[in-house]
Parts: structure tokens; C-alpha cells; sequence
């Protein structure tokens, strides 16, 4: 059975889907996962904390695909955290906006401003250059041999798929992953 926080973060979630975060109202959250809105307001403090929440959960589950794939028997893992990259960023907008730093409209975001006490409310998500060193650091720890280097372009690579993604979701995926594995090939150099 879920916790509150959990109902309440998956309740916060159904309502983004249905519309506009500027438009989810705390009290339409609190009905929709079964609590009073007192505890809505116990467990986040603030629309903000809530909002701040459904960041962090998103990019924590983000995060989650890349271990996964960097725990996957696959040969190549950078090239397995790249496509976790592609898809999760497609199906998710909140992850999409994570990664790139494009908040769409409709979407909450990250608030940097200290509480009422001076400090940053909750635990942060993080911006794009953070969760782009957080995944190529495990990249490079799960991938002996492989340097940090190589793991920060395959991202990159990603990334750029996500910002200007090619039409229709296979080929997205079988596109991005020729790309990836053409940077990957060591480059040879003619002799003049």
C-alpha cells in the first residue's frame, strides 16, 4: 500500500496529465488521492514542495533506468543509458524538461528560492548539467575502460535526439543508435 506521499505524488501526477500545472489546484490533488488537504500541506509545505517533489521523483525514476541499464548484459552500455535516455525523455515530459532544461508550458518547475527560514525548500532536483554529470559519472563506474569522455558525448548525443528528435519513435531509436555507435568507432587517420 502506498504512503500519503506517494498517493499525493501519483495523485499530482493524474492531474498534470489532465491539464496544466498552473491549473492543478492543491485541494483537487488532496480528492484525488483520498486525503485532506491538511495533509497534502503536512507532507510538501507548499505548492512549490509539491511540485519540487514530482521533479525529484521524476528524475529519481530517470535515474533508476540508468542503473538498470548499466546493470543490463548488454556490450555496450553507454550506448544502453543513451537509448533509457531517448525513451524515458519521450515518454516523459517532466524528464524531457529535467534533461534539457525546457520547461514546456504547462509544467511545474524547479523553484531555487529559499523557504520562509533562509534554506532551499526539500531536497532539489537537479538542473541539466547536474543530471547530465550524475549519469556520466555512473556511466564511466559501471564501464570499465570507457572514459568519462566518451560517456558525457554518447549523452550528449542522446540529448541532442531528444532536443531535435527524428520523426517516428523507431526510427528515433535505430537513427540515434547508429549515431552512437559511429562516434563510438575509433577514428583512423590516413598518413600523408
Amino acid at each position: 500500500m502506498p504512503t500519503a506521499r506517494e498517493a499525493l505524488l501519483d495523485a499530482a501526477r493524474r492531474a498534470l496529465t489532465d491539464r496544466p500545472w498552473h491549473t492543478v489546484r492543491m485541494v483537487d490533488v488532496a480528492a484525488l488521492a483520498d486525503v485532506s488537504r491538511q495533509t497534502l500541506y503536512n507532507e510538501f509545505g507548499t505548492r512549490g514542495g509539491l511540485a519540487e517533489a514530482l521533479l525529484r521523483r521524476a528524475a529519481d525514476g530517470y535515474l533508476a533506468g540508468v542503473d538498470r541499464a548499466l546493470t543490463a548484459p548488454v556490450p555496450d552500455r553507454p550506448a544502453a543509458v543513451a537509448l533509457w535516455t531517448l525513451r524515458a525523455a519521450r515518454q516523459d515530459a517532466l524528464v524531457r524538461a529535467l534533461l534539457t532544461g525546457h520547461w514546456a508550458e504547462g509544467l511545474p518547475r524547479p523553484d531555487r528560492r529559499p523557504d520562509s527560514r533562509g534554506r532551499p525548500g526539500g531536497r532539489p532536483s537537479p538542473c541539466p548539467e547536474e543530471l547530465l554529470a550524475l549519469v556520466r559519472d555512473r556511466m564511466a563506474a559501471a564501464s570499465p575502460g570507457v572514459a568519462a569522455g566518451r560517456c558525457e558525448i554518447v549523452l550528449r548525443l542522446a540529448l541532442s535526439c531528444v532536443i531535435a528528435p527524428v520523426p517516428g519513435d523507431d526510427a528515433t531509436d535505430s537513427r540515434a543508435l547508429r549515431l552512437l555507435r559511429e562516434a563510438e568507432r575509433p577514428v583512423v587517420r590516413e598518413r600523408v
